[in-house]
């Protein structure tokens, strides 16, 4: 059975540590998710949550909140980032050069998405005209392989 834990936030930077904080202290709650774990998924919600700001700044939607929800499973943990921006598809996004090429400091920004799919085992994209929800999920099964 899984537990959940609901967070609303407002579209505000100022906001993204309180996020974090949620989101860190509900995988902790499993035993078996090693701290470099929880720190890998708490830096990918940051970096989902980021891109929700934005996509809320975009718009002039900034008095809409930003819902996280948490959920804790025997499995898995599993975090959505929802906010109500214009939506986007991640398929289209322009490749910036790979970090270790000197060409990659020309570019200040571009490092969420990649970075989110690095440090979670799983990334999920849902847009609509609506928003865009991002899905990101830690296996335990992968930390008892030893990812």
């Amino acid at each position: 059975m899984a537990e959940t834990v609901a967070l609303e936030i407002p579209a505000r930077p100022d906001f993204l540590a309180l996020a974090r904080l949620i989101v860190a202290a509900t995988a902790a709650a499993d035993p078996l998710l090693p701290e470099d774990r929880i720190d890998d998924l708490r830096l990918a919600v940051s970096e989902a949550c980021t891109n929700a700001i934005e996509a809320h700044q975009r718009v002039g939607s900034e008095q809409s909140n930003i819902r996280i929800e948490c959920r804790l499973s025997p499995e898995q943990v599993e975090v959505e980032v929802r906010d109500h921006g214009a939506g986007f598809d991640p398929d289209v996004l322009v490749d910036h050069p790979p970090a270790t090429d000197p060409a990659r400091l020309d570019h200040e920004r571009g490092l969420g998405i990649p970075l989110m799919r690095v440090l979670t085992d799983e990334v999920e994209f849902r847009s609509t005209t609506d928003g865009t929800t991002v899905r990101l999920v830690l296996r335990v099964s992968a930390v008892r392989r030893g990812r």
